[in-house]
């Protein structure tokens, strides 16, 4: 039976793999989410998912693995803010196990837990061009809020853009 949990510090750079894996490189090629024809590079780091986690007080990272010990094959972000509005994000699952209805899975979870702690709303950010995935997003219940976000061009530790027309569009949805 899947075991669903927050992160343990010894797992981030798993983690980090796993996200890597997912949105950037050949292996992200083999499921429908990756980001390899955006954008080059790596999508984090071990010490970016610390730092990030340092600096964000009550965030985690949520996990899904088959058993006790085995390595997470799917993660998500979330992010206490302001006004009982969470963050989600990242949400990632192994290409080699997508479209099995992982990533639902984790996404409710995710929505689940922040609800538990005082969430309302959940907010993401998308990059416009990836329609599909905004469909996706669509169907589970997310909708464009008619705000965006530029791109952080010249921050590689978001990924090397490969092109110039880049932006985020920012989805919410009620809980």
């Amino acid at each position: 039976m899947p075991l669903l949990s927050p992160y343990q510090d010894h797992e981030l750079a798993d983690l980090a793999l796993l996200v890597n894996s997912a949105y950037r490189g050949e292996l992200a090629e083999k499921g429908w989410t990756s980001e390899s024809y955006l954008l080059g590079g790596q999508r984090t780091d071990e010490d970016s998912l610390r730092a990030d986690l340092a600096d964000s007080p009550g965030s985690t990272l949520l996990t899904l693995r088959d058993e006790v010990g085995a390595k997470p094959h799917a993660c998500v972000w979330l992010q206490p803010g302001e006004d009982d509005d969470w963050y989600v994000g990242m949400v990632t699952v192994s290409p080699l196990r997508q479209a099995g209805g992982i990533g639902r899975t984790m996404l409710e979870a995710a929505e689940a837990y922040a609800k538990e702690r005082g969430a309302k709303r959940m907010t993401m950010t998308v990059i416009s061009v990836r329609d599909t995935l905004i469909a996706w997003y669509e169907r589970r219940g997310y909708r464009l809020t008619g705000e965006t976000e530029p791109f952080p061009y010249g921050d590689e530790r978001f990924g090397v853009p490969q092109r110039d027309d880049l932006h985020f569009v920012i989805m919410a949805k009620a809980l």
